[in-house]
């Protein structure tokens, strides 16, 4: 079974035929800017145009960043002022536009049905966290298998912070502060150490372009549950929205 995966950033929206078989890309993985503003018939044409170019009739599947429920707009988009998103049904209007059905879900979410899939926590039981590290925190939560949605994990609050865990121990807080990945990494142990105190997870899975860098902080992380990097790196939203596609 073949379908479409598109994953929707906040510097460029991606798209690619996967293989539900074996997770790979069937095709080149195309990506187009996404629209200044982020506004909603904007992003819309441009996932649109995405499943044009690439030739897929059939149902599609969005990743997006933000709380999706029942395939609505249920909070503003990360990273986006644009606040003209909350309510709106966005699998209606990709449908529309597409002239197919749409599975829209949360991209974290949905780079994490592609690595329980496809990748580090494949065949994995009982309790899976993967989180995602870019401009903020995204997470995914499963129990045997079943994805728990909208999670939202990098929204918590850990103890003697101002704010919410995603501006310490996101991707863009270490370049901003520009923290060794030895710092960083101690960041991500006492952030890990309270998830691990809150869900007792069997595997934490790190994603996000950090995955790469895993051997330079991987001493750095020491919790009871195991920890290990995501395998699908830059495509695992792409596969995992396309394996929501396949659930229509």
């Amino acid at each position: 079974m073949q379908r479409l995966g598109i994953d929707v950033g906040g510097s460029g929206i991606k798209g690619a035929t996967v293989d539900l078989e074996t997770g790979e890309l069937v095709t080149e993985r195309l990506r187009v800017d996404t629209p200044a503003g982020f506004e909603h018939d904007a992003v819309v044409a441009t996932i649109a145009e995405i499943a044009t170019e690439l030739g897929h009739g059939g149902a599609l599947g969005v990743g997006f960043p933000a709380v999706v429920h029942h395939g609505i707009v249920e909070s503003p988009p990360t990273a986006h002022e644009f606040e003209g998103w909350v309510g709106t049904d966005l699998a209606a209007a990709i449908a529309d536009a597409v002239g197919a059905p749409a599975a829209v879900l949360n991209d974290a979410d949905a780079a994490g049905l592609a690595e329980l899939a496809f990748g580090a926590a494949r065949g994995r039981q009982g309790v899976v966290v993967v989180l995602t590290f870019g401009t903020g925190v995204g997470s995914a939560l499963f129990v045997d298998g079943t994805l728990v949605p909208n999670t939202e994990l990098g929204k918590l609050y850990l103890a003697g912070q101002p704010s919410v865990a995603e501006n310490q121990v996101a991707d863009r807080v270490r370049g901003e502060e520009d923290l060794g990945w030895g710092a960083w990494g101690e960041r991500l142990g006492e952030y890990l150490d309270h998830l691990d105190r809150l869900f007792t997870p069997d595997l934490v899975v790190v994603g996000g372009g950090v995955s790469k860098k895993w051997d330079r902080y991987r001493e750095a992380v020491d919790i009871r549950a195991e920890v290990v990097p995501a395998q699908l790196r830059n495509a695992a939203g792409i596969v995992g929205a396309a394996a929501a596609a396949a659930q229509l």
